[in-house]
């Protein structure tokens, strides 16, 4: 590798897949019942373990790489003699973007000679994924790794975000859903309808009643957004939390509405992005036009 592109553990994926692509990662934290860990895709608990705690009301937190763990991390990757592009969870989600530009600005003095830089990727979960796969590839295509910051900077509004849930039960721990408004929307079987706005924070858009429906919504969102339309022929991502079955549904609806896309990757969202969804939440990425609050 000419350089390394680096990411959290948040993008979602699974760990053969930073192997594929040359990613390198550091893991955020998390807390199941009291008991910490380090969120690292599902070696020390299982994505199953997790969800079962999940279903049966375990309380959650979470907590980002700190400035400490930043510095230590950089300085292994940067004594390689290699330059690396990290590429963070939204701060519009998470402060770790500042964490992680405090920890470059003081590492700098101890790798004169190398290049650190920091991306705010204003994406999430397997969306942030997507993102740090395009800068590995373009990477492995020969660009340098100032083209491919610009790039980034760029182009990383154009990852489209598309997330509903047919579980309001963490999402209302988490305050984005009233306690009434998921009493009400259990009783009525409606399932909200979330994107990642501009600045890149998560954000309701609206009620679709019956799961069947909102999964369809989310491909109606693609048809609306993605580049090209329906002769879209980019990447599609597709992230879980515990609903294979509804991620699959999703995959055969994108499959057999756009003709020209040939793949659609599904993964675990993982533990970090989990203790804040709970299950049932099923997102849908993809590369569009502009990213919009409707």
């Amino acid at each position: 590798m000419s350089y390394i592109i680096s990411c959290c553990t948040t993008t979602d994926m699974h760990k053969e897949h930073y192997e594929a692509f040359n990613e390198k990662y550091i893991g955020f934290h998390y807390m199941v019942d009291g008991k910490s860990y380090t969120d690292d895709m599902g070696e020390t608990m299982s994505m199953q373990e997790f969800y079962h705690h999940i279903r049966n009301g375990a309380e959650t937190a979470t907590s980002q790489v700190s400035l400490g763990e930043y510095i230590d991390y950089f300085r292994r990757l940067l004594s390689t003699g290699q330059d690396v592009l990290h590429v963070t969870l939204s701060s519009g989600i998470s402060n770790t973007y500042n964490s992680a530009c405090s920890a470059a600005e003081i590492i700098a003095a101890e790798f004169p000679d190398r290049r650190l830089f920091i991306v705010d990727s204003l994406c999430a979960s397997s969306g942030s994924g997507m993102f740090v796969d395009l800068l590995a590839q373009k990477r492995d295509a020969g660009e340098p790794i100032e083209e491919v910051y610009q790039w980034a900077l760029d182009h990383r509004r154009e990852v489209m975000h598309w997330f509903c849930s047919t579980d309001l039960t963490y999402y209302i721990k988490g305050g984005r859903v009233s306690k009434v408004g998921g009493v009400i929307g259990g009783a009525f079987r409606i399932c909200p309808l979330l994107n990642v706005n501009p600045e890149g924070k998560l954000v309701p858009i609206s009620k679709v009643r019956t799961k069947k429906k909102v999964l369809t919504a989310l491909v109606d969102k693609m048809e609306e957004h993605a580049q090209g339309g329906l002769d879209y022929d980019g990447p599609c991502y597709i992230s879980n939390s515990d609903c294979l079955e509804d991620a699959e549904s999703v995959r055969a609806q994108v499959l057999a509405r756009f003709k020209n896309v040939r793949e659609v990757s599904i993964f675990d969202i993982g533990t970090t992005i989990g203790c804040h969804t709970g299950v049932g939440t099923v997102a849908l990425f993809f590369l569009g036009d502009k990213r919009e609050d409707a």
